[in-house]
């Protein structure tokens, strides 16, 4: 099997326009997390939310090109064009027809259905734009990266909620694994902040109206970002022939479906997913130093989540570090494990650990070391990245440094 290395990142999420300005934020424990600014906001009750704010469209896409792209494509579109400028990869002949796009994604164009529904029903239009369709469609954001750098190989969109993300990347890791591709670009986008898209999710009740803390004990839900994150992923030998900086490699991954609630997390599917990463990276546990955790601020995923890694782990959880960065950058739902791999990264070449902000009080059932609201400096070989999403569906991803 082929080795799979990072070689390209970008990213546009509450924390920052790009990767720099998101990996300082992180640092310094930055809260992306404020009130929301959107049409008919007063009818919400919930109010906050981790805009990517000071963003203006039409200062990088033309007209042509806002008439077909969502704000989760823009996302998505600007992510990759850092991520493919880093790793300094340009395509054509047989590199060109072998690399492709898999993007996670789980709300498509929220925003362009939200736009229409009004057209439709508020002001009692009978037409709509004949973009509508290719503009909201899960895939948009995976076709236009595939057309804008010239990748005629597989390319997709995985959409499976909070992992989406997660499962996305892990494909893309085992095409480059097994030789089907030689650079696959990958991560995930999402763009869920408008009027419908928050009302709906207010109506599961798991919204927080003041803040995201994850893993304390006067947590009470998660608040919802949007943005995107955006990798290079390539066989090892071809990114070292042609002496390119490798940020991480990806080491292992493993997905598992609880089969039991639609939206209750099981421990068990958490564990199996966990212990399967760790397998198929060849890794023991000890050696795993931070875990990015999923984090959502809700009881049932918090305390899930920390009774997982503490049955997987056993003594070696009380020593291990494990974050939640949705604290600083809100739940991208199913950009989420994309914005969150990047810290990830930064634990490994940087030795810096994010922390999870907004720690008040330690819960008896979440204790472990969550890196409470301030980051520290470690060295770390192993990271893993887990997400679980609605359905019962877990993908955790294991990184080492190189």
């Amino acid at each position: 099997m082929k080795r799979v290395v990072i070689t390209g990142a970008g990213t546009i999420n509450a924390l920052g326009h790009d990767v720099p300005q998101t990996l300082a934020a992180m640092k310094e424990g930055h809260c992306g997390i404020g009130p929301l600014e959107m049409r008919d906001v007063e009818r919400l009750a919930v109010q906050i939310g981790a805009q990517v704010r000071e963003f203006a469209s039409d200062t990088i896409f033309n007209r042509q090109q806002l008439a077909l792209y969502d704000r989760f494509t823009q996302f998505a579109l600007i992510a990759a064009r850092e991520a493919l400028a880093q790793s300094g990869l340009e395509f054509s002949g047989a590199l060109s027809a072998k690399s492709g796009v898999v993007m996670g994604n789980s709300g498509g164009g929220m925003q362009t259905l939200d736009e229409n529904y009004r057209t439709v029903y508020e002001d009692g239009k009978n037409r709509v734009h004949p973009f509508v369709v290719p503009k909201l469609m899960n895939n948009a954001a995976a076709s236009h990266i595939s057309m804008e750098f010239n990748l005629k190989g597989p390319s997709f969109t995985v959409a499976s909620a909070c992992a989406s993300s997660n499962h996305a990347m892990a494909q893309a890791f085992q095409m480059v694994r097994s030789g089907m591709a030689p650079v696959m670009i990958t991560g995930g986008t999402e763009s869920m902040l408008c009027f419908g898209g928050v009302k709906a999710w207010e109506g599961l009740r798991v919204m927080s109206k003041d803040a995201c803390r994850p893993f304390s004990a006067t947590r009470n839900g998660m608040v919802q970002g949007e943005g995107a994150g955006v990798f290079v992923f390539e066989e090892m030998d071809h990114a070292k022939a042609r002496g390119a900086e490798i940020l991480a490699e990806v080491i292992g991954f493993a997905m598992t479906s609880d089969a039991s609630d639609i939206v209750m997390p099981s421990r068990q599917g958490a564990s199996r997913a966990i212990a399967g990463a760790l397998q198929d990276a060849g890794v023991n546990r000890e050696e795993v130093g931070y875990i990015n955790a999923h984090g959502t601020g809700t009881a049932a995923n918090d305390k899930t989540e920390c009774s997982a890694v503490a049955d997987v782990f056993g003594p070696h959880a009380d020593t291990l570090m494990m974050s939640s960065t949705k604290s600083m950058h809100g739940h991208l739902i199913g950009g989420t494990g994309a914005v969150e791999l990047l810290a990830c990264i930064m634990a490994l070449r940087d030795g810096v650990i994010a922390p999870t902000i907004g720690y008040e009080e330690p819960d008896p059932e979440c204790a472990l070391d969550v890196v409470p609201n301030e980051a520290r400096e470690a060295s770390v070989d192993v990271v893993l990245s887990n997400a679980f999403a609605f359905g019962g569906l877990n993908a955790v991803l294991a990184l080492r440094r190189v």
